[in-house]
């Protein structure tokens, strides 16, 4: 039986979030499923963790810029938009106050804010931050209007998080973050039927 993302071009977008780490598990379990992942990361993610760790993963060259050069046969220019076109999904892990605050009010300002703009695959946003940042109100309210877009957002688990703070604002393990997605591509063969 074939896996429901076997050949399915995923976009794994990146944060710098100390969570960031937990993306190189992702990743991996994304190419153990047959999908065909690359990795879009902000320029903050890179402090976390670096691009060859995600090329070296995903076997594609991981875009953090919207005119560097990692193909010299496509067109710099377009590259988010192509990206867009041929994805099936999308899951942005971590995902910070900060890209989700852009996202809720169309801000494009770098490779993944911008390339976000074009997408029209499902997106799984994974929120990761302390838990007064995630409890703020402007905050909350950016996630309202995701929802409201038609975003999916995977809620963050609670516990001790990197600052020394307890609550929620942890991102989800990785395989907790692909079932989501597996659940998404799922077949709902009994949607809308009564069951006795």
């Amino acid at each position: 039986m074939q896996n429901k993302i076997d050949s399915k071009n995923i976009v794994l977008g990146v944060c710098g979030g100390i969570a960031a780490y937990k993306s190189v598990e992702l990743l991996r379990l994304l190419n153990k499923q047959g999908a065909k992942a690359r990795v879009i990361m902000t320029q903050n993610a890179r402090s976390f963790v670096g691009p060859l760790t995600f090329e070296a993963l995903s076997g594609y060259p991981v875009f953090f810029d919207l005119f560097q050069n990692i193909d010299s046969k496509n067109d710099v220019s377009i590259r988010h938009i192509d990206w867009a076109r041929n994805a099936d999904a999308v899951i942005i892990a971590p995902a910070t106050a900060n890209i989700i605050g852009k996202l809720a009010n169309g801000i494009a300002d770098d490779a993944l804010s911008t390339f976000m703009l074009a997408v029209t695959a499902p997106v799984l946003l994974c929120p990761s931050m302390n838990s007064q940042m995630y409890a703020n109100k402007a905050v909350q309210r950016n996630l309202s209007m995701l929802r409201a877009d038609g975003y999916f957002i995977v809620e963050p688990e609670a516990g001790k998080l990197a600052c020394g703070d307890s609550g929620p604002g942890r991102l989800p393990e990785p395989k907790d973050i692909l079932n989501r997605l597996l659940y998404y591509f799922a077949p709902k063969d009994l949607k809308s039927k009564k069951v006795l």
